[in-house]
């Protein structure tokens, strides 16, 4: 193949459009957990996380809250993938082979937040939220109707493969994905390019500036004992007595029940079986169960 400006015009297009294909072809589950907020700086803070004020009966004056501000930023991150192409490959017109490399390519960027958004939830125990606990703690901080300070769990214990009980139907779901510049589809192939000029190389590339970070710890609920009826009734009841400042109930309501797959058949059958052991389940279709091999 002769390699001019229409030529690698062509070849560029043609690549982009199996890098689109890939990306449209990736099934992504970050969306059901993370709430996306789109950024406009390096980095957005989210110290309003601290307090979520009621409605009041207003009597007199209006009653102004300051919300309190928690030192929490998520900061952007850049990210990129790469691959080269040898012109001679171009030259011997061999290029029909890298058309399942590019989809891989788009694949792997789509996959990207999933990637992000699971690992950070897997480190929850390890990564800390807005309140200056590690996400899944024993000892979260809160008020009481008094203004005195108790602690709070959202961690179930034990020693075996964790599950989580999350609530997403809050505006603000467990993680926050963050987004600065979405991946774009870019190319060196000029051939007057110091990358073709010395490698006989052109480049094609992806990048984009993104990050995770938590939404509120009382939407989530970690557990390492065994996933048996009576442990999700326990985590069901941690969530939904979950309260925030000064006493007031959250109202939450879990609906996912996020599993690797070592405890996919467990889940289902807690979720979906009309009985037990012989008995009814009464926990039947109160959560979606959601396996994510990225837990594993």
């Amino acid at each position: 193949m002769l390699i001019t400006t229409a030529t690698l015009n062509a070849l560029r297009k043609g690549f982009k459009a199996h890098f689109q294909g890939g990306v449209g072809q990736e099934k992504t589950l970050y969306q059901r957990i993370a709430t996306t907020v789109l950024s406009t700086a390096g980095e957005e803070t989210y110290g309003w996380l601290g307090e979520m004020p009621e409605v009041r009966e207003w009597i007199g004056d209006r009653h102004v809250h300051g919300l309190k501000e928690h030192d929490y930023a998520i900061k952007n991150k850049d990210f990129e993938l790469t691959i080269g192409v040898q012109r001679n490959k171009i030259k011997d017109d061999t290029i029909g082979v890298y058309k399942p490399v590019f989809e891989g390519f788009g694949r792997k960027v789509a996959a990207h937040p999933d990637k992000l958004v699971f690992g950070l939830l897997k480190d929850g125990a390890n990564q800390k939220c807005y309140d200056g606990q590690s996400f899944f703690d024993t000892d979260h901080p809160v008020l009481d109707a008094e203004g005195n300070t108790y602690t709070v769990s959202n961690d179930g214990g034990g020693a075996g493969t964790p599950w989580y009980l999350l609530c997403t139907s809050e505006v603000i779901k467990p993680i926050i994905y963050q987004e600065r510049e979405a991946f774009d589809f870019v190319a060196l192939d000029n051939p007057t390019d110091a990358n073709v000029f010395k490698n006989k190389e052109f480049l094609y590339g992806t990048d984009g500036r993104c990050n995770v970070g938590f939404g509120f710890w009382q939407t989530a609920f970690v557990s390492r004992q065994p996933l048996t009826a009576a442990n999700y009734e326990a985590a069901r009841v941690a969530v939904q007595s979950m309260k925030a400042d000064y006493g007031e109930p959250l109202n939450l309501s879990p609906d996912v029940l996020m599993v690797p797959p070592a405890l996919e058949g467990a889940a289902n059958r807690l979720m979906k079986n009309d009985q037990i052991d012989g008995s009814d389940n009464e926990w039947k279709g109160t959560a979606e169960v959601l396996m994510v091999s990225r837990l594993a």
